[in-house]
């Protein structure tokens, strides 16, 4: 009997000591899951097998087919509705702390990662090598070494190029072929575009301005053409650059004299910062204003001279491939301070005058148009005519005729919209846009027959002269659609400090004012701050400020700060010749842009704008930094991986990678 109680008393112990341990398990285990789900800086560590990382950073192991086309016919996998239309664009960004509140009470000394990602990150020059084992990525494949192009693919602008789809066009009449017919995914290029035998280092700024290596780009047409016109002409192994265009022969310093002894008030350099040249040749215009601090953007089609625009950029000056067609400029609205044209075979009246309203909706209210042309001065009927049609289309567009004298005739925009709607019935047309016309929507959008409306507080018209603007936050910098108001302000300087301290470290310890770094883009640029930087730290730099269209619409705050920038989309190849840049800069563009665009596309396509011999720094999550050395060693680049200040366990690292000279 006393057995059989010490076993029931025994069992009934257990059983209490099972159900406890049970209860304990149980509970140990919906707090751990609890708490790791709501908030990730209170998981359990024996319930994760995370290791120590910042708070705020979330991982995302990728898919080793994630930038991979695939053969498989993927439209039988999907329901007979589906589409195969990339994920919708972000709207809005913006910032907010831990707790999801916005923030409006930050300083300007706060990381810049933070903003944008919510991860921390420091980086200034301070960085220390790495190899790729401590990357930490989860993605292993392998990319096969790509080969050369074909020869004739040597000036191979992939958007502009495309015969096929320009041999489909129904019209050419206004300029169709000209305008971008990217090929498809499938179609684009999958190796690396040759460069001109015997292509040597490029001549450096100033000395560019004046003379660049022939066989760089060895391409005789304009010498041919032009060289009556003191635009250029070759001696031995280089071209050279008098400084002449067609209506100013005599040289370009003595035009911009001229335009500026004309109407004073353009002020080069202070009031005017930012100009556009229209039709640009050898882009001497260009050239010779950056010696009077105006940075512009020479711009031409590829015509029959198709290389002008590659030899502006030999010539270190900003330019890129772009023509009045049938669409919008890549530009914003209120851009430009000045805009130039001197013989650029335009027809301004055609249409309703819609070619002349695009560049009333790019021109800054108060700013200028200059024309030098036949119609200002000769007197046969045709010319007569036609300068009768451009004052007539100027006056019911309330431009100001301020002078007129030999060649030039030079207009002013209004600053406001009061002469637009107190026209009288007979001056009427051509109309304002609709109310809820976008003037900063250019992505493959058509020009319209309307004068694009001026806001009413008058931003863009009362931004600081140069070079207190580079500096300040613009007016229009409250009109970019993010969540934070209060903050912007903080934000824009936050970003100028992030960037003044990096490059900084830069210039000190990779000795950047030692190399060749003249023709730059920002691949993803923000407010522009990169760009500024540049400039404050005293590089003798000029930056492509590129906006991609998946980000808020920053472009009106680049132009507002004296800098030039152009939307883009980086699933697409960009307009301009290859080996045209020293540098390209990426932040956080890769992991933005993986689920929309082929990594492999856009590597392919920097190492096709990117001079041999000419850098990328790739400032990126570590997760994909393993992806992208796969490729641009399959280009053949020389790869150095490094850590942010920040250290190993850093949630960025930063790729520097140089192009060879030769192979590519």
């Amino acid at each position: 009997m006393k057995l059989k109680l010490d076993w029931e008393l025994l069992t009934t112990r257990s059983l209490l000591r099972l159900s406890i341990l049970a209860f304990t398990a149980v509970v140990s285990f919906y707090l751990g899951k609890h708490w790791s789900d709501s908030d990730d800086s209170l998981f359990l560590t024996f319930f994760s097998a995370r290791q120590s990382r910042p708070a705020t950073s979330h991982s995302v192991a990728i898919s080793p087919n994630a930038n991979v086309i695939a053969n498989a016919n993927l439209s039988l996998l999907l329901p007979q509705n589906a589409t195969s239309a990339p994920p919708p664009l972000p709207r809005k960004v913006g910032i907010v702390d831990e707790t999801g509140t916005m923030r409006t009470n930050f300083s300007a000394d706060f990381n810049l990662d933070t903003i944008i990602d919510g991860e921390s990150d420091v980086s200034a020059g301070n960085e220390t090598g790495t190899t790729s084992d401590q990357v930490g990525s989860t993605v292993k494949f392998k990319v096969e070494k790509f080969k050369l192009c074909d020869e004739k693919l040597r000036e191979y602008i992939p958007c502009l190029d495309n015969e096929e789809a320009i041999r489909k066009l129904k019209s050419t009449e206004r300029g169709e072929h000209w305008e971008r017919h990217c090929p498809a995914r499938e179609n684009g290029l999958n190796c690396l575009v040759p460069t001109p035998q015997g292509y040597k280092t490029p001549i450096p700024w100033p000395q560019s301005r004046d003379e660049v290596w022939f066989s760089n780009v060895p391409h005789t047409r304009l010498v041919e053409d032009k060289g009556g016109q003191n635009w250029i002409s070759r001696e031995n192994d280089k071209f050279k650059f008098p400084g002449g265009g067609t209506q100013f022969i005599h040289g370009a310093d003595k035009y911009l004299d001229q335009i500026s002894e004309m109407v004073p008030e353009i002020a080069f350099g202070k009031k005017t910062r930012v100009t556009l040249d229209v039709g640009c040749g050898v882009a001497s215009f260009g050239a010779y204003l950056l010696a009077r601090d105006v940075l512009t953007l020479s711009i031409a089609p590829k015509d029959v001279h198709e290389n002008q625009i590659q030899f502006a950029l030999e010539r270190n000056v900003p330019a890129m491939v772009a023509a009045f067609t049938t669409r919008r400029l890549l530009y914003p609205s209120q851009a430009f301070d000045l805009i130039h044209c001197s013989r650029c075979r335009i027809n301004w009246t055609r249409d309703d005058g819609i070619l002349l309203l695009e560049v009333n909706r790019m021109l800054r209210a108060g700013g200028y148009f200059t024309w030098a042309a036949q119609p200002v001065y000769k007197h046969e009927e045709p010319q007569m005519e036609a300068w009768k049609e451009m004052e007539d289309l100027t006056t019911r567009m309330c431009w100001r005729l301020v002078k007129k004298e030999g060649y030039l005739a030079i207009w002013q925009k209004p600053l406001n919209n009061s002469c637009y709607t107190t026209r009288n019935s007979l001056l009427s047309q051509p109309p304002l846009c609709d109310a809820n016309d976008n003037p900063n929507d250019v992505w493959y959008v058509n020009l319209k027959a309307c004068i694009s409306r001026l806001p009413e507080n008058g931003n863009a018209a009362n931004v600081s002269a140069w070079p207190a603007r580079l500096n300040e936050p613009p007016p229009r910098l409250q009109e970019v659609e993010m969540d934070s108001i209060i903050a912007k302000n903080e934000l824009f300087r936050a970003e100028t400090k992030y960037w003044d301290d990096i490059i900084d470290g830069y210039i000190r310890i990779f000795k950047w004012k030692t190399l060749q770094i003249r023709n730059v883009m920002d691949m993803r640029a923000g407010f522009g701050g990169f760009a500024a930087a540049l400039i404050n730290q005293g590089m003798n730099s000029w930056v492509m400020n590129v906006v991609p269209i998946s980000e808020p619409n920053t472009l009106p705050v680049i132009f507002d700060r004296g800098l030039i920038g152009v939307a883009h989309d980086w699933c697409e190849p960009f307009d301009t010749y290859p080996r045209t840049y020293d540098l390209l800069h990426a932040f956080g563009l890769f992991s933005k842009e993986q689920k929309r665009c082929n990594i492999s596309s856009i590597l392919l396509e920097m190492d096709r704008i990117l001079r041999p011999g000419g850098l990328a720094y790739i400032r990126d999550s570590k997760y994909i930094m393993d992806d992208i050395m796969e490729i641009t060693n399959a280009m053949g680049w020389y790869n150095d991986l490094r850590d942010t200040a920040e250290g190993t366990f850093a949630s960025r690292k930063i790729l520097m990678c140089r192009k060879p000279m030769s192979g590519s």
